[in-house]
């Protein structure tokens, strides 16, 4: 009786292990399907792009698309490049994006610091402030900055692309919480060292914090490289224009017309920096934000 009991359990055991590796095979299968799925939604604009962007203006009116071009025509990029006066954007937007980031990494690396290492009165409650703006939605500034900037004479110029977003309380804040995970000690032996704040915030503290700097400089030039509501409202003249509301009325014809597969291509062209960041640089972006937020 043991020995038939013993081999019932050993079957029973058997056909547990079985059903488990059945049911894990299942929910591998469901996993990478719905993580196909996914990848197919999410990649299938950019396929659609790229398509487009290579077609003939004829070929893209058909009833019936094509999934891949009759005739594939890669002189649109060089067409959509002149038609839009692309080099034009490129500098006029790269101006402004490394502008803007060097002076809020400027201004966010000081205020962290201050928040973070200086004692002065209302400190926090002044945090907290500032904090508490992060829950008013940013379109609801867009009328008093108009007026503030129309008052002040700066539409039309860079000023008024770069100044009005230079402060970011979410950089501060992510800044700050990176900080505070420096060893206060560090602080004090310098400070009995003799060496002054800036000193030991430029040896110290911006070494040791150099991935979350790295995340909040890819953050803010994405962030001036997709702008496009501002921009569009306060300098939407030739000078001033940015890639994305330069590219808004460029392929529009004088019958109202819009060559689509030409403009396809330009957003091909615009979309490429932004692809190559965060191939090659999203490490540094996680990398960055991982480290923030574990002490407050």
């Amino acid at each position: 009786m043991d020995r038939q009991t013993l081999k019932m359990h050993e079957r029973d055991m058997q056909k547990i292990s079985v059903k488990q590796k059945i049911g894990k095979v299942i929910v591998l299968v469901l996993i990478y399907a719905f993580l196909i799925f996914m990848a197919i939604a999410v990649l299938f604009p950019f396929y659609w792009m790229l398509n487009s962007s290579l077609k003939s203006l004829d070929e893209y009116r058909m009833s019936i698309p094509t999934f891949w071009p009759k005739q594939v025509l890669f002189s649109n990029y060089s067409t959509a490049f002149t038609t839009a006066n692309l080099g034009r954007l490129f500098l006029n937007t790269l101006y402004v994006g490394l502008v803007s980031t060097i002076l809020s990494l400027v201004i966010t690396v000081l205020s962290a610091f201050a928040f973070a290492r200086l004692e002065f009165k209302g400190k926090n409650i002044l945090f907290a402030g500032l904090l508490a703006t992060m829950m008013i939605p940013g379109e609801l500034f867009t009328i008093t900055n108009y007026i503030t900037v129309s008052n002040l004479g700066w539409k039309n110029t860079y000023t008024v692309l770069i100044v009005p977003f230079l402060v970011s309380v979410f950089y501060i804040y992510l800044l700050r919480q990176n900080f505070l995970q420096i060893p206060n000690e560090l602080y004090l032996a310098a400070k009995v060292d003799g060496t002054s704040d800036i000193k030991y915030l430029w040896k110290v503290m911006i070494p040791l914090s150099l991935p979350t700097l790295i995340s909040i400089t890819i953050l803010k030039m994405m962030g001036a490289w997709n702008s496009y509501i501002w921009p569009r409202l306060v300098a939407n003249d030739e000078a001033h224009q940015l890639i994305t509301n330069g590219l808004r009325n460029a392929f529009t014809e004088t019958t109202g017309d819009v060559n689509y597969p030409v403009q396809m291509a330009a957003v091909a062209i615009v979309s490429l920096p932004l692809f190559l960041v965060f191939i090659f640089l999203r490490k540094y972006i996680m990398k960055g934000v991982s480290r923030s937020g574990i002490k407050g």
